[in-house]
């Protein structure tokens, strides 16, 4: 008869264990930085450069009709949620390089900032849009 061997009484039995959240963590990084450098500098050519020196004109009924469609949902995604993530990132990885942070505390707050920013900011959008 096969005897297996036991585990050590330090190991977790969880089902969590072994599990890595950090491929996430880098898949919204990754995300929120081509979101970064593509869609929030149009973003700020056309809401703060463009529309304000009057080469578009903004009728604020035709902008709220239009992010309140999903086109609104997709926008906040793009322009605030997965930057904010990206943003987390850096920041959690520049604390990590400092040796200030690196552990789970700092994991919670910066990635616990950027998942509240994302839920206020869907919450204007589902306000707006409802």
């Amino acid at each position: 008869m096969k005897t297996h061997a036991k585990l050590p009484s330090t190991a977790k039995s969880s089902r969590w264990h072994g599990l890595h959240l950090e491929p996430i963590w880098w898949s919204l990084f990754s995300a929120g930085g081509v979101c970064f450098a593509v869609f929030v500098p149009a973003v700020v050519l056309v809401f703060a450069i463009l529309a304000p020196l009057g080469f578009i004109t903004l009728d604020y009924s035709q902008i709220v009709s239009w992010y309140a469609d999903i086109w609104g949902l997709l926008f906040t995604g793009a322009v605030i949620c997965l930057p904010a993530f990206h943003a987390a990132h850096r920041i959690r990885h520049g604390l990590h390089d400092l040796q200030i942070g690196g552990g789970l505390l700092s994991v919670v707050i910066c990635y616990g900032a950027a998942a509240l920013l994302s839920v206020a900011a869907l919450y204007g959008w589902w306000q707006l849009s409802g």
